[in-house]
């Protein structure tokens, strides 16, 4: 502001009520569905922001991995989305969900994403471990078709192409390894499964 204030602009300038509030980074709906849920703010003015209200509606929001509030004064709140990145579909008490990157699930809606079905009673400390492996390995994750986890802690993944690839319980990062090697080696054979878990040795079913 350019200018002498006088104590009646000073009053008047921190006690604006909010008047505006814009959120991006969502779909036009959920944007709009969040400026709705954020609405109860009004009555209130930028410096005294119940800024713990804020936190806990948006961290509430399964669809948004980070997010940044911006205050633009005098009566202006700006909300910043980083969406959730939905890793894979999985079924809950008969109800479809993606998972996300935040480790939240996120009820499916008609919108079709190309990502691996889950199986299994899994948690998602196991998940986002042979996720980060994968990553790492640069094996290519949206290859995968599906992804079973078993009681016993190990992983079977059944790529696009048909492929059955069975992970062992433990070494899994070199297991990951042996495994895009022995791919790079033989990716025109046809292989229909591959066993991973009896140490350091690969056993292959061919057509």
């Amino acid at each position: 502001m350019i200018g002498t204030l006088n104590n009646k602009n000073i009053d008047n300038f921190y006690f604006a009520k909010i008047k505006d509030i814009s959120v991006t980074g969502l779909d036009e709906e959920n944007n709009l569905k969040l400026i709705k849920d954020l609405n109860f703010l009004k009555i209130n003015n930028l410096f005294s922001l119940d800024e713990k209200s804020v936190k806990e509606l948006l961290n509430s929001n399964n669809l948004i991995e980070k997010y940044y509030v911006f205050k633009q004064y005098p009566s202006k709140l700006n909300v910043k989305i980083d969406e959730t990145i939905l890793l894979a579909k999985i079924k809950k008490k008969n109800i479809d969900y993606y998972l996300g990157s935040n480790g939240k699930l996120i009820k499916k809606t008609s919108v079709k994403k190309d990502v691996p079905t889950l199986f299994g009673e899994f948690d998602n400390k196991s998940f986002f471990e042979l996720k980060g492996i994968l990553d790492k390995k640069n094996f290519n994750y949206f290859e995968i078709k599906n992804l079973f986890f078993f009681k016993s802690g190990r992983w079977d993944i059944e790529k696009y192409d048909g492929l059955l690839i069975k992970l062992p319980k433990d070494n899994l990062e070199k297991s990951v390894e042996l495994l895009n090697n022995f791919l790079t080696q033989n990716h025109k054979n046809k292989i229909t499964k591959i066993d991973l878990r009896q140490s350091n040795q690969i056993i292959v079913d061919e057509k």
